[in-house]
């Protein structure tokens, strides 16, 4: 029971068993390694395209919004801002358009 505890003298020879196991199972895990190949986790493209057209349907009409409602204020005019929304939302029509013409590589 004594020879289980951690204040084992690192010298004796179940370390030693320890020791040859360990570098057993080094060279075992880097044979797989050679044998399967590098681990290259696949991008995900799509869902990467995906997020860019979320953030284009979002953030053009709203930019555009917004400098229309400040020029709405500092022109002392009322429903440029809808032009504008408007505008946006037709811009980031046209991008998603240019968006979904390109391969997700």
């Amino acid at each position: 029971m004594a020879e289980d505890g951690p204040w084992q003298d690192p010298k004796s020879p179940q370390d030693a068993r320890l020791a040859s196991l360990d570098e057993r199972l080094r060279q075992a895990q880097a044979d797989e390694a050679a044998r399967t190949g590098p681990k290259v986790r696949p991008q995900a493209r799509g869902q990467v395209q995906g997020m860019r057209v979320l953030s284009v349907l979002v953030s053009y009409p709203a930019g555009s919004a917004l400098i229309g409602f400040a020029i709405d204020r500092f022109a002392g005019t009322r429903g440029i801002w809808v032009a504008m929304l408007i505008l946006g939302f037709g811009a980031a029509m046209w991008e998603v358009w240019k968006i979904s013409q390109q391969r997700p590589e």
